[in-house]
């Protein structure tokens, strides 16, 4: 959400701005702007709408300089419109900013009750006006920052450029990410390490309240309690090529084709062939002695947690509560000595998540976070980290990043099961074996991309999808529903099987097609039956079933899609594929942005 980034270069920085802004646009925006500083002034280009529109105004008004910043909105406060996109700017100033501002309206009165004048409806004017009167009293940019940041309420990452030192950029960051990034005679800041991968791999994470100098001789970093501070300098790895469609026509589409080699390489890090056993990173608890866990995440990662309560419960027979990160803390729940508060992101910045895993830190529970960003926050904060190897996801609607998601919490809920005594060697050894089919199992599964393209023709026209599925197919449900909502706009609900008689059924008709997650198995026969109810009042069904399921319940669907014959540990990975291609599949029917769907942000770095 929001991209962030800034240069002291040696050159004109207007395109490599704009470039910057290209590596982040899987964050998600609706309008973008750069400033740069020339001649003692602010040249400040902005457009609401996608990167070209920028690039156009840019083209017809073009903004030299060596200097400068630029940024990605999406939009929170105000309409997304050029008034309201970034970056925003003073007689003496310009800045940009990730997050919210929470008491931004009381600052507001302050200011404009002290004559000052606002040109956006956004909160991140106020923070551009506090710092720019410190500044027009006398104050050093330096100690303008230092002044003005005590006053914000709520997350930050800021980048500021003063129209009278063209040669240094601030940043800070609280609550949103920020990092610098090392060149030769240059220096950098960005959101992430993605924005900087063709300038540098040498970058510093700012930690939380850090505040930052930076000019072409490098940075001078300072906490939140304004002392001089070292911080780390890292190789960051972060893959120009790895943010590249290639042959494919969207960045979905390849991220849901890599899952075969991306899960594999997940697996590899926690599961040891020779031996046929799970481990884990070393950590320094007993993890038999954990009482409880709560897992905590947001929207396709609260799906994979639900589906990991399943396998926690049903193997290490420990007792699992799950919240949506955005209602946890406001509920107070009652969090017992001795419980694990697992949290799993793709990004490891999500704000909401973030923040319920400080309140349970604060109240004594031992951290586990699973997360795709290794140098991440909810990383940094971790007890046991949990990390997948899904290498960075550019499409906004999460695919590989959910997969090896599984991955890692059916090894962690296997390891936990030995650790408690509830599964011995022999079970351990039967659990990594079929782990270790999962990739192949997802070849099979990926080989029916072709048909499954050719239906989505059936499901393009509907204004209603409903998805079921029984056990651990009930997340996957949700899961398939959110992925077709997010990028095709059709309103689709996953159901529990069981719960169609208790009220959805009042939805079917032939209008609405029902999209049916059943596996033969211990849960196949209910599912079909409730299949048949569906299809009993003229419901047009789609199953997603293995040979024995279609050959038994497939006679009077619209369509079949069938899945190897797996595991019922590992189904709800080798299912996922199916509701990823389904979902993508419709998109590309009906010709919405696949990648980039509208209202939708990559990382959420506001509550």
């Amino acid at each position: 959400m929001c991209g962030i980034i800034g240069i002291v270069g040696k050159e004109d920085v207007a395109d490599r701005l704009v470039d910057g802004l290209r590596r982040m646009e899987y964050r998600g925006y609706d309008s973008a702007g750069v400033c740069t500083l020339f001649q003692g002034e602010l040249v400040r280009r902005r457009a609401e709408g996608k990167l070209n529109n920028l690039v156009k105004e840019i083209g017809g008004n073009p903004a030299p300089g060596f200097t400068g910043i630029a940024h990605t909105r999406w939009a929170t406060h105000g309409a997304p419109t050029a008034v309201n996109a970034h970056p925003h700017a003073t007689s003496e100033l310009a800045l940009v900013h990730n997050g919210i501002i929470e008491n931004f309206k009381p600052l507001r009165e302050g200011l404009e009750a002290r004559g000052r004048t606002f040109e956006s409806q956004t909160d991140t004017e106020v923070v551009a006006h506090l710092i720019s009167e410190q500044v027009e009293a006398g104050l050093a940019p330096e100690d303008a920052v230092k002044a003005v940041l005590p006053e914000l309420r709520g997350a930050f990452a800021l980048a500021i450029a003063f129209k009278r030192y063209p040669d240094m950029l601030i940043g800070a960051r609280l609550g949103s990410p920020l990092v610098v990034g090392y060149g030769d005679g240059e220096t950098y800041l960005g959101s992430d390490a993605l924005a900087l991968a063709p300038l540098t791999q040498q970058i510093t994470y700012l930690e939380e309240g850090d505040w930052v100098v930076i000019t072409r001789d490098g940075a001078r970093i300072y906490d939140a309690q304004n002392n001089p501070v070292e911080r780390e300098v890292v190789h960051s790895g972060a893959s120009v090529i790895a943010i590249e469609k290639g042959n494919y026509r969207h960045f979905m589409q390849k991220e849901i084709f890599e899952q075969p080699t991306v899960v594999a390489q997940t697996l590899r890090s926690y599961l040891r062939q020779v031996d046929q056993s799970v481990a884990l990173p070393q950590i320094d608890f007993d993890l038999s002695t954990i009482k409880r866990i709560t897992i905590v995440a947001c929207g396709t990662s609260y799906y994979a947690g639900m589906i990991a309560k399943y396998w926690l419960e049903t193997f290490a027979r420990l007792p699992v509560d799950i919240d949506v990160a955005s209602e946890f803390r406001y509920r107070d729940p009652v969090l017992e000595p001795g419980g694990l508060a697992l949290f799993i992101s793709q990004s490891g910045e999500t704000a909401d998540t973030l923040a319920a895993l400080r309140h349970c830190r604060a109240a004594g529970q031992t951290i586990a976070v699973v997360v795709n960003v290794p140098t991440s926050s909810m990383a940094r904060e971790a007890d046991l980290l949990l990390p997948t190897h899904a290498g960075p996801e550019i499409g906004v609607a999460s695919t590989k990043a959910f997969t090896c998601q599984l991955a890692v919490l059916a090894a962690l809920a296997a390891h936990l099961a030995v650790k408690r005594g509830r599964m011995d060697r022999a079970e351990e050894a039967e659990v990594v074996q079929h782990l270790l089919e999962v990739p192949a199992c997802f070849n099979a599964a990926l080989a029916h991309d072709d048909e499954i393209a050719a239906m989505a023709h059936l499901i393009a026209p509907a204004r209603d999808v409903l998805y079921l599925g029984r056990g651990p197919d009930y997340p996957l449900a949700l899961e398939g529903a959110l992925k077709l909502k997010e990028i095709s706009y059709i309103h689709a609900e996953g159901y529990a099987s069981g719960e169609m008689k208790h009220g959805p059924i009042a939805l079917i008709d032939e209008a609405v097609p029902v999209i049916v997650l059943a596996p033969s198995g211990p849960l196949f026969e209910k599912t079909v039956s409730n299949m048949q109810e569906v299809r009993a009042r003229g419901g047009k069904v789609v199953l997603i079933s293995d040979a024995a399921g279609i050959a038994e319940a497939g006679d009077g669907c619209i369509a079949t899609i069938e899945m190897p014959q797996v595991h019922p540990l590992i189904a709800p990975l080798i299912y996922a594929v199916p509701v990823q291609l389904l979902a993508y599949h419709v998109a590309c029917a009906k010709g919405t942005d696949v990648d980039q769907p509208r209202n939708l942000a990559k990382s959420v770095t506001v509550e």
